[in-house]
Parts: structure tokens; sequence; C-alpha cells
């Protein structure tokens, strides 16, 4: 075999392997997900914790704390609410997002719920001491997609709570905030509209890899087999 139909199989064997790495990759993404869904199943079925404290926020992350059922007392700041851009099942809008002081003396964001555009100044806050019961979500930092938050003049496109915090000169904040359940209060906002889901489509992704590998080797055997007979015929011409 000649060193350029050598490289060309070795070219062969790459894709091959690359696409069944691909679909290896996609199980293993399969088995976070399946993993990753059945642990928020598990923290939304369960009763509310009360929300971290600040000895609690140094080692609280994502995988252990993103959408547990918490609750929190404390006192809303009056005039510190910030809008935060929002597209729901109820059309575009903005969460409103409220810092809740608590007897010991920490601070954390709420988000109180939906506003639709039309009725962003439609958000009356409740008064004396309240208890919020929602889901944990860690803080979003930075913005949204292409669109970065600019606290300057005052337009936020994610619940980024270090810089809401220091927009409304609040000081130290915990590094998530609570999405408020529904029994919030009635009207306006409107809580209890976190949307819960996640695509699980690394199945069907596996299978596609996988089958493309598979044809890629039927192919390769395919021209391997005509190399093959071709040499013999020249062999016998």
């Amino acid at each position: 075999m000649t060193l350029r139909r050598l490289s060309a199989l070795a070219g062969a064997l790459a894709v091959f392997l690359a696409l069944c790495a691909l679909g290896v990759w996609q199980v293993q993404r399969l088995g976070w997900k399946t993993r990753l869904i059945a642990r928020v199943e598990t923290r939304l079925a369960a009763p509310p914790v009360p929300a971290p404290g600040p000895a609690e926020w140094a080692g609280l992350a994502a995988r252990d704390g993103e959408y547990r059922r918490v609750t929190a007392t404390g006192t809303y700041r009056a005039g510190a609410d910030t809008l935060v851009k929002a597209v729901t099942e109820r059309g575009p809008g903005f969460w409103v997002m409220t810092p809740l002081r608590t007897p010991r003396g920490w601070t954390l964001l709420v988000n109180r719920g939906f506003v639709a555009e039309s009725a962003r100044d439609d958000r009356p806050l409740p008064r004396g001491e309240v208890t919020v019961t929602g889901l944990l979500r860690m803080s979003q930092p930075g913005g949204a997609f292409l669109r970065s938050n600019d606290p300057q003049a005052g337009r936020w496109y994610s619940r980024d709570t270090a810089a809401i915090a220091a927009a409304q000169g609040l000081g130290p904040v915990a590094p998530y905030f609570v999405d408020a359940d529904a029994s919030a209060g009635d009207g306006q906002p409107i809580g209890g509209l976190t949307v819960i889901r996640f695509r699980n489509s690394h199945l069907g992704y596996a299978a596609t890899w996988f089958s493309l590998a598979a044809l890629w080797a039927g192919g390769l055997a395919w021209a391997l087999r005509r190399h093959r007979q071709d040499r013999d015929a020249d062999g016998r011409g």
C-alpha cells in the first residue's frame, strides 16, 4: 500500500474514532442530565429550609443549591426595586427584584415576581415583617445573551445580585436570590413563574453520532474491499 493510501486510511480511521468519541460524550452528558433532573425533582418535592446565611455563602454552588426550596423572613427595603427584563408565558415585562433584610442583619434579593411592561409601576410592596418561600437561584452575573447589564442606565437583563447590590448601595448581599412562590401575595407582582425545564436530547444525539460512525465504518470497509478487488484484478491482468 502506498504512503498516500496509508495516509488516507489513517485519516478515515481518525474520523471514525472522532464520531465514536462524540457518541460516547453524549452518553456521558445523558447520564449527567438525568442525574441533574432527578436531583432538582427531589429538591422541588422537599419541604423548604431556611435560606443560607453568610456562614454558608462561600461554599454555596449551583450543584448544591439551585432550585432548593427555601424560606426567609425579613423586611423589604422600600424604594429599592430593580426591574430586570423578562419574557414569560404572560408576555414581555420585568422581574421585580427587591432586597429583604433579615432580623440577623444580612440581606438577600427576592424576585417578588413578574410585572407586564404596561404595569411596571403596579408593584405594591408589603410593609412590615414578611416571610417569603420560594426557589433558591444562583446569581446571574454579566447579563443575558448578547445583552450586558447597564446599571448606570438602569437596564438589567440578568439577575446579577452583586451588581444590583452595588447599584442600589446595599452593601454585601447573598450570592443568590429567591424566586418567590405564587403564594407570596395576590395581584402584582406575579410570583411562581419560574420555568424549570431541562432539555434532554442527548440520547438522540448519541444515536446520531454512533449511526454516522457505523455508516463511515461501512463506507471504509467497502472502499478497502474494492481496493483489494482492484489489486487482485490488476495482478491477474
